[in-house]
């Protein structure tokens, strides 16, 4: 019973780091109706901007204090997303208002490899570190409930707890703020949006700002585990099923669709790995997915494309 334990809290952590990539997927969609290739390449922006920031400002400003690099880097790469998220809506979105989704879609695609580009050009290729103090030794759990307890990583847990409060926080802004509510009328119907007044320009600023601020946090907890490299985008790739489990339109199919990958993910490999020679935890979340839009496209909670058309 431990060893399930185990295992299953080792999967919902994951899950949660999978949410939040989700939720970038997720916060484009539904401002703009369209898929955003791009999301992998903002992790990655964000994450060569927060490990360089973290170096260059101690050397600039002679704190050696990590606490206080780690801090202004995280605000001035921060400050670098809103830029870029300005700068997409006034060169690319500003131009593409009102077009058909596979336009919007391959702009996104154009995005991903500029930022790929960019990113490495003004921040080098190099395999950069992200020190924000994350403990990396094991505890153990509810020891005196179980012989030898529960292991669980600290840095995985204090990762699912820093996205789980990002993740909650997203949830009120979209239910409870008026920009919020803006953006859920945007994603229905654009046209229909403008003609009660609402700035579509600067709402796809709004959402990609946030979700700017959603690829530095994944790309700052991912850094710090694997190191700032360009495999980071394809944890977006891990996400994909994420999105397709909980659907392309709910923030809270993205985070319950993140905890169920990432469970499964762990459970179908310790326990149906043996018998097949092991590998399932690659494969597992994209065949989950494959049936889910066989089945039910529009995922757990999100809606029939067909009734926003």
């Amino acid at each position: 019973m431990a060893f399930f334990l185990e295992t299953l809290f080792g999967g919902l952590m994951v899950g949660m780091l999978y949410s939040l990539v989700a939720l970038g997927f997720v916060l484009i969609f539904k401002a703009s109706g369209v898929f955003n290739f791009a999301q992998g390449a903002m992790v990655l922006f964000a994450a060569l901007a927060m490990a360089r920031f973290a170096e260059w400002i101690p050397m600039w400003t002679g704190i050696e204090s990590r606490w206080f690099a780690n801090g202004a880097a995280f605000v001035v790469a921060g400050l670098v997303m809103f830029a870029v998220a300005w700068l997409i809506e006034r060169l690319v979105l500003r131009h593409l208002v009102n077009q058909e989704g596979a336009t919007l879609l391959m702009a996104t695609l154009g995005i991903a490899y500029f930022l790929d580009g960019a990113g490495q050009t003004l921040f080098g290729s190099n395999i950069y570190k992200i020190d924000i103090g994350m403990p990396k030794d094991p505890i153990f759990l509810l020891d005196k409930v179980f012989e030898g307890g529960i292991l669980i990583n600290k840095e995985d847990l204090y990762a699912a707890a820093i996205a789980a409060a990002l993740v909650a926080l997203l949830s009120l802004f979209f239910q409870k703020t008026g920009t919020g509510r803006a953006l859920r009328a945007v994603a229905d119907d654009h046209q229909a949006a403008q003609s009660i007044g609402i700035p579509l320009t600067r709402i796809w600023v709004i959402v990609w700002c946030v979700a700017g601020v959603v690829a530095l946090v994944a790309g700052m907890i991912w850094g710090s585990k694997l190191g700032v490299q360009f495999s980071l985008t394809t944890v977006a790739l891990r996400a994909l099923p994420v999105v397709i489990l909980g659907g392309l339109t709910s923030v809270p199919g993205a985070i319950i669709g993140g905890l169920i990958i990432g469970v499964g993910e762990k459970l179908s490999e310790v326990y149906l790995g043996p018998y097949v020679g092991g590998g399932i935890e690659i494969w597992f979340a994209y065949v989950l997915a494959l049936v889910f839009l066989l089945f039910r496209p529009q995922g757990l909670f999100g809606e029939k494309i067909i009734d926003r058309v």
